[in-house]
């Protein structure tokens, strides 16, 4: 006689059991690898579209139509110049009050409050060392400074006659030499000053003239925040003065 077949048993093969677990489990596997990546959500959208593009219009076409995902343009506002329009407000008046708004030139300038003076006050012609009449005039630049929270930068700079290295070391001898008197005198903290010179590198004018050269030749004060730009101005005024100004 002949043998009965044996009927597979019901429902899914035995093997299929083992690979469904362990499809799951390489599931599993990759959703955790996701939740724990950072994704670029630039180039997770060009993915995305080049994906879409393959099953919808094939591998081939996608190549030539798929548009990639532009990135994203960021602006920045300007920065707030408002803390350097208020020290330059102050010092303007402060310096009227003092009497110095003809010694003392006030610019803003690369973002900073600059006070300009010429070289004739400070120093004598071609010399390095102070004058007698600088020390009134920097004395006062001090009870301007020393209140504010500012680094203050001293610039030497000379005009174009003469050797260029010669102009180079008198610039920054000058600055030295400031910078020296107001540490040397305790009129400003020597951790909130530098000194640098420029030479005949950075003219206000181009030295066409005497009176050109004349503008040239001169030392400037940069002052520059060391901190909070939104914080509280000091009132520049002395203590026995009872309003500000």
């Amino acid at each position: 006689m002949r043998k009965k077949e044996k009927k597979p048993p019901s429902g899914a093969p035995m093997w299929m059991v083992t690979f469904s677990d362990m499809v799951t489990l390489l599931l599993t596997f990759f959703v955790l690898l996701l939740s724990m990546a950072s994704m670029d959500r630039i180039k997770f959208q060009a993915a995305s579209q080049s994906i879409s593009a393959a099953f919808g219009q094939g591998v081939l076409s996608n190549t030539q139509s798929a548009e990639q995902a532009k990135p994203q343009v960021i602006t920045y506002a300007p920065i707030n110049d408002d803390f350097t329009s208020r020290v330059y407000q102050r010092l303007k008046t402060k310096l009227k009050e003092l009497k110095l708004n003809e010694k003392v030139k006030l610019v803003k300038d690369r973002g900073a409050v600059v006070l300009r003076i010429d070289e004739a006050i400070l120093f004598s012609s071609g010399q390095s060392e102070l004058s007698a009449d600088a020390y009134p005039v920097l004395r006062k630049v001090a009870v301007l400074v020393r209140p504010l929270p500012l680094n203050m930068k001293v610039e030497g700079h000379t005009d174009d006659r003469g050797n260029e290295l010669a102009n180079w070391d008198l610039s920054v001898a000058r600055a030295v030499s400031v910078l020296r008197f107001l540490a040397a005198n305790q009129l400003v903290p020597l951790s909130r000053m530098s000194a640098t010179g420029y030479g005949s590198q950075k003219p206000l004018f181009p030295n066409n003239s005497d009176r050109e050269r004349a503008l040239n030749r001169r030392v400037e004060f940069v002052l520059e925040s060391q901190g909070d730009p939104d914080q509280e101005l000091p009132y520049l005024i002395d203590a026995r003065e009872q309003t500000p100004f």
